[in-house]
């Protein structure tokens, strides 16, 4: 059975100046990014440095919906990045780290946890908006690194759902519009 972990957590503005740009390293043989449809969890895994304090484990990988980088904020919505390594053994011991807007009652601007890229099979990261406290409009910015060495860098913007009709509706959570 293959686990895969996904990392949740709240959104709020990010201040312009934070964002660098999107780029991806010549040890990366491919990244896709865009927004997802909730996929049920099996469970929970601990993640330290984030405000939430876990990650959640899922069986399948969800395919993405869109390949936009404008999410809309509707619980059961999420987005993230799938990527490979051009070295078949992949590049381990990887911290991502995600720039965003003030959230939570500690107002982080900033979280990261241990991950790896695979080298045989594009492997997902991703958000998902799980609470109301979640979905606040804004940047956000997703970094795969070790070191100094930057592996990729993608950024999503969080809408109001109003602004991409067609995805706020996708998974078919329009009840929870407000």
């Amino acid at each position: 059975m293959i686990i895969w972990r996904t990392f949740f957590f709240a959104m709020a503005p990010v201040v312009a100046f934070a964002q660098e740009p999107d780029m991806i390293s010549p040890l990366v043989a491919s990244v896709a990014s865009g927004v997802i449809c909730a996929p049920p969890t099996t469970g929970t895994a601990p993640a330290p440095g984030t405000v939430a304090g876990t990650t959640h484990l899922i069986d399948i990988e969800p395919a993405f919906v869109s390949h936009k980088r404008r999410v809309p904020a509707v619980l059961g919505i999420g987005f993230g990045v799938k990527a490979q390594a051009a070295d078949i053994g992949g590049i381990p011991d990887i911290t991502m780290t995600i720039t965003h807007p003030e959230m939570g009652t500690s107002r982080a601007t900033s979280q990261s946890f241990g991950s790896r890229i695979s080298g045989d099979k594009p492997a997902l990261t991703f958000y998902q908006f799980d609470f109301d406290y979640e979905l606040v409009t804004g940047f956000w910015q997703m970094e795969a690194a070790r070191g100094t060495d930057v592996f990729y860098r993608t950024t999503f913007e969080v809408v109001a759902p109003n602004e991409v009709p067609e995805l706020a509706a996708i998974c078919g959570f329009t009840e929870l519009l407000s």
